[in-house]
């Protein structure tokens, strides 16, 4: 009998989901679409926002087929709640902070399925992802950029996803707060 995922160690949950890369598809925004649907149904409450982030909603780059989807909501709100929904909606919650959790939907004992998600919840303006997000879909060149590196780094750390993403991260941070001086309070 083969163990559970919360059953594995770290090592055995990136052997079994790799990084993988692949290019761009035009469903992923459908696929988004339909989970954002999904969740906003699910939570049902007007003052959450829900964000497709990640490579998946970056223009024309190769990405891991994972939808990234960011929920925020006000202070006001118990983020012990909103967990409470999602796991009751089918995600999987993979960590939890003080002010941020993440969750997951698509895992499987056999790896992925054919959509994965992963699901951040934060506080409203907890949201750097959009920015990183909207400037690399403003800038193609640097999109491109993004894209040499993120093939680079994916055999080199295709078990390793800590790595693969810390190794991004310079990256993300310098043209993350370009976008932030650039378009200022935009969320």
């Amino acid at each position: 009998m083969s163990k559970s995922l919360s059953e594995m160690s770290l090592e055995e949950l990136w052997e079994l989901f790799p990084i993988i890369l692949s290019e761009h598809k035009n469903c992923w925004k459908d696929w988004y679409e339909e989970e954002k649907q999904g969740i906003a149904s699910l939570l049902r409450s007007k003052d959450i926002r829900i964000n497709h982030i990640g490579s998946t909603a970056i223009n024309h780059i190769w990405a891991k087929p994972i939808v990234d989807i960011l929920i925020e909501i006000p202070k006001d709100i118990s983020m012990e709640n909103i967990k409470d929904q999602l796991v009751s909606g089918g995600y999987i919650c993979m960590s939890e902070e003080d002010n941020r959790k993440s969750f997951n939907k698509g895992y499987t004992n056999e790896g992925f399925a054919e959509r994965v998600f992963h699901v951040h919840l934060r506080y409203n303006g907890d949201n750097n992802e959009l920015y990183f997000r909207d400037y690399m879909n403003d800038y193609p060149a640097l999109a491109e950029e993004y894209e040499k590196l993120k093939i680079f780094l994916w055999k080199k750390y295709e078990h390793n996803r800590d790595a693969y993403t810390n190794a991004k991260s310079e990256f993300v941070e310098k043209y993350t707060n370009y976008a932030k001086a650039e378009y200022k309070n935009r969320y």
